[in-house]
């Protein structure tokens, strides 16, 4: 579709702004239609057919997002773009996380309103190729997805990356919280720095200090030479440290002083070294319960969780199971070697319909096993069968388990009761204060659930 078919209704009651807009957008190839209100908007909304609105949020009368919500109810598949001159991230978090598409701050330059129209637009259809090279898509290509969960998420990252605001990325081992990382690293100011990543997990507590702030030559045995440990090998880029829940307490204060004073000595030094680096932190941990437990500093959670972005689970995205399946299996080298083009449909539906415990990383595992094993050119039912029952390590602990059926649940619950917490509580038979404690531990907000009925 050529950028010209592409239509754009543009709501502002600033007239002034309507004009640049318009002006800018028109430009680029698009035809706008514009209006000062958002009731005028409802009423011009059948008329021109709009492909993507971009509304202001502050209006007189109706506001943006009740114009976002009243639109949604009419065409839940119609990307809206709020514009406002008084929002922060975390604002913008809480509307893309009710549907909006993006969320832009004013002010803008065209260039970035114009690459996240050319995103926007992406689901009407084929990008327009006016602007296809200018989209900004490469920052996120490692993600594959089609999932409305998942490009929401997206939209939340890329505003997230475009300010230094601490992130927490909080989902399950294997949906892929690196690879998310990494696309927040690649759409900020900081891409052409260095991304390293550490996981907690791996790391001796002795050798924290160690590792991350580095040591002085002879500052302990073994220490045969200077190292710079990875806050300097991460110096103008992102340090992502997954597994954050499995620091050890001891090294938890160190690390929120350098990152409040931006400063760290390395084992065995004198000297302080300045640090310039953007910390993103992961965990599959109820950091919650682990304050509780008195395992997870209160002050550095705080400092590190400004915005959490909820990875889902790979049964929470099964529309994506078949994209990432063919994603896997095309970059496989043995694949075209083998002469293999795709998998039997009744593979495909079971692996749509495993449960993936693994998530994602199983899945990987799962089509590479496939494909080792297959000798047609259609991988059948009984080798992904096969790799699903002998995967191994995806078998989920006891604690595990029990923290994904209550997530499951509470997920059904408020999904059924469409956001209402008071009925909610009432089929689980507990209280609403108990209820919203459930939630608050497994990072659901009640407003996400919520279906606005026309």
């Amino acid at each position: 579709m050529a950028a010209e078919k592409f239509r754009i209704l543009l709501v502002d009651d600033d007239r002034s702004l309507l004009r640049l807009l318009s002006m800018r957008l028109s430009a680029a190839g698009y035809a706008v239609s514009t209006v000062e209100s958002g009731e005028q908007a409802l009423v011009e909304l059948p008329l021109c057919r709009p492909h993507l609105i971009i509304t202001d949020l502050q209006m007189e009368g109706m506001d943006g997002m009740t114009l976002f919500d009243q639109v949604h109810a009419r065409n839940p598949s119609l990307p809206v773009l709020v514009l406002t001159a008084h929002g922060t991230i975390p604002d913008a978090v809480e509307a893309t996380s009710r549907g909006v598409y993006s969320y832009l701050t004013k002010p803008f330059n065209s260039k970035v309103l114009l690459e996240h129209v050319a995103r926007a637009l992406k689901v009407t259809g084929e990008v327009p190729a006016a602007v296809s090279d200018e989209s900004g898509d490469s920052w996120r290509e490692e993600i594959v997805t089609r999932s409305p969960l998942m490009e929401n998420l997206l939209t939340q990252a890329r505003l997230v990356a475009e300010s230094e605001t601490s992130v927490l990325i909080h989902g399950q081992s294997g949906t892929g919280k690196e690879l998310f990382a990494r696309a927040i690293h690649r759409a900020s100011q900081r891409v052409d720095g260095p991304f390293v990543a550490l996981n907690c997990s791996a790391i001796p507590e002795q050798l924290f200090e160690s590792e991350l702030f580095g040591h002085a030559k002879g500052s302990f045995t073994g220490a045969t030479r200077d190292h710079p440990g990875l806050f300097r090998a991460a110096e103008g880029g992102t340090l992502f440290l997954d597994e954050i829940g499995d620091m050890p307490l001891s090294f938890q204060v160190k690390l929120l002083r350098a990152l409040q004073e931006r400063i760290i000595r390395p084992v065995g030094s004198t000297t302080s070294v300045p640090i310039d680096v953007r910390l993103i932190s992961a965990t599959h941990q109820d950091l919650d319960q682990a304050l509780q437990d008195s395992t997870f500093r209160e002050d550095l959670y705080y400092r590190l969780n400004v915005v959490t972005l909820e990875l889902p689970s790979l049964v929470e995205r099964r529309e994506d199971i078949p994209l990432l399946a063919h994603h896997f299996l095309h970059n496989f080298p043995d694949t075209e070697k083998r002469g293999i083009t795709g998998f039997s449909p009744e593979a495909m539906e079971a692996m749509v319909s495993a449960p993936w415990p693994g998530n994602v990383r199983q899945l990987y595992n799962v089509v590479e096993q496939s494909v080792a094993l297959s000798t047609t050119p259609l991988i059948p039912v009984s080798l992904v069968q096969r790799a699903l029952r002998t995967e191994p390590g995806t078998m989920l602990s006891f604690v595990e388990a029990r923290t994904q059926f209550e997530r499951d649940y509470l997920t059904q619950l408020m999904q059924i009761t469409n956001g209402n917490v008071t009925q909610a509580a009432r089929i689980a038979k507990r209280n609403r204060t108990e209820f919203y404690k459930l939630l608050h531990k497994h990072h659901l907000s009640p407003p996400q659930f919520k279906i606005v009925r026309p």
